[in-house]
């Protein structure tokens, strides 16, 4: 270990948390781990231990034929703590890294207890320190208090507590035989992807929206909706012309043969500076995952369609990310405060631990006066960061790692499980050259993942 100097304060035992203490004391620096549980619990954990997966115990795909799981080689390689806690405690899933859940947290908490350069503090922090490096990962059951002031310090505009998601899918993935480009009115140009559907084909979606299963929302995520954030089966609910008469309406646009207007419309808008990604606008939903593809897929223009982000609506505190922090997950307005986890926008267990993990290692750069590492956009990290900071981003919604993310790769157009074979390869070979700039260079991973 090298002989850094200072101490970093990281609030919040999750796997953020957690991955970035342990990135830190790697590294020799001094880091006093705050958890607010059991003191204080929240509507989600059942224990006090670190690392509490509270929802599913899968850490899903563990091939490189996805962008998750190119994800985690990346970590592997990285020495993360998270990743090796999962694979000691492996269960049988497929292709997916699934845990058991209670041997996980104990590895983890098993390993940072262990770990002489942390010292876990049980407690509440209701403040943010007034210390040259801090590292926030509080994920999105932050307490009220803690909250509050992120809202004062980073402005109250830029801090979000309820998630209305719509599903996003990739562009290339939409039947433009079908589909057709226009905005309303013609006003701001062809800016939108509009699927066209006929009486018929309204009434079908209808029907399956009102008949389809949904995922039960928690107490906690219990509210009162607001109309900008009204889920699609709600508003269905109302009326069967409802759909019709908000985000489906088709006034302002024109079919492209001529034909005057379709009964309904559903409108994709740009999603990513460079439109490989198309939102639905408006559907924001609580159906399960498996009926959001079936459901959505008999909408005209969608039926082969590739959804990179499903829908959802439930209690989330993240931050608008694009507005308020730097590329390393810096607080734009406060240097040397970082951002772990899910309080930056990412979705998931391995996307908030791998943030954990780069916070962690460029939190003790900055105690060096050291610049940041910052993996290359093409990795599966990389374009994670890069959605999540991006200034020119509208609407900004939390996001998985995916494909859509990465640049298009060059040359010859290839099918869609052969064009993420080869993303997958570019970014792990640009990944093990960035990686020799790496505390420890490309071969002290392995040794690090041991010693967990």
């Amino acid at each position: 270990m090298s002989g850094t100097a200072g101490r970093v304060t990281v609030i919040g035992g999750g796997l953020a948390g957690c991955e970035a203490a342990w990135q830190l004391a790697r590294q020799g620096v001094a880091v006093d781990l705050f958890e607010m549980r059991p003191l204080r619990s929240t509507e989600a954990h059942t224990t006090d231990g670190l690392a509490e997966l509270v929802c599913s115990n899968s850490l899903r795909d563990n091939s490189l034929s996805s962008a998750v799981g190119v994800l985690k080689e990346e970590m592997r390689r990285m020495g993360s703590l998270i990743i090796a806690a999962a694979e000691a405690h492996q269960v049988p899933a497929g292709s997916a890294l699934a845990v058991d859940r209670r041997g996980f947290s104990r590895y983890v908490h098993e390993a940072v207890e262990q770990e002489p350069g942390i010292t876990l503090k049980r407690g509440e922090l209701t403040t943010i320190p007034d210390e040259p490096v801090v590292i926030v990962a509080t994920g999105p059951l932050t307490s009220p208090s803690l909250a509050s002031a992120l809202g004062q310090l980073m402005g109250s505009k830029h801090l979000y507590f309820y998630d209305a998601i719509s599903p996003i899918v990739t562009a290339e993935s939409v039947d433009m035989d079908v589909a057709f480009r226009a905005a309303r009115y013609g006003r701001g140009g062809d800016d939108y992807v509009n699927c066209p559907l006929t009486e018929d084909d309204y009434n079908t979606l209808v029907d399956e929206i009102l008949s389809a299963e949904f995922v039960e929302a928690r107490d906690f995520e219990r509210c009162v909706w607001f109309e900008g954030c009204m889920p699609v089966e709600e508003i269905a609910r109302r009326g069967r012309e409802s759909l019709r008469f908000g985000p489906m309406k088709p006034v302002g646009l024109e079919l492209p043969d001529g034909g005057g207007m379709a009964h309904a419309v559903l409108q994709l808008r740009q999603d990513d500076r460079e439109g490989r990604l198309l939102g639905m606008v408006g559907f924001q939903t609580r159906m399960t995952w498996t009926e959001q593809r079936r459901v959505f897929r008999g909408i005209p223009g969608l039926e082969n369609a590739e959804f990179v982000r499903m829908g959802s609506l439930h209690r989330n505190t993240f931050l608008d990310s694009p507005r308020v922090l730097t590329t390393d997950l810096q607080a734009k307005n406060r240097p040397g405060l970082f951002i772990a986890g899910q309080l930056t926008g990412v979705e998931g267990y391995v996307e908030s631990a791998a943030t954990g993990l780069l916070c962690g290692v460029n939190a003790a750069r900055a105690l060096l006066g050291q610049a940041s590492l910052l993996p290359p956009p093409s990795t599966a990290l990389g374009s994670l960061l890069a959605y999540v900071t991006d200034e020119g981003r509208r609407d900004f919604q939390p996001m998985n790692a995916n494909y859509g993310l990465m640049p298009p790769l060059e040359g010859r157009k290839l099918r869609k499980r052969e064009r993420r074979q080869a993303m997958g390869r570019r970014a792990l070979e640009e990944h093990g050259r960035w990686m020799q700039n790496w505390p420890g260079g490309t071969d002290g991973h392995k040794e690090r993942a041991q010693q967990a």
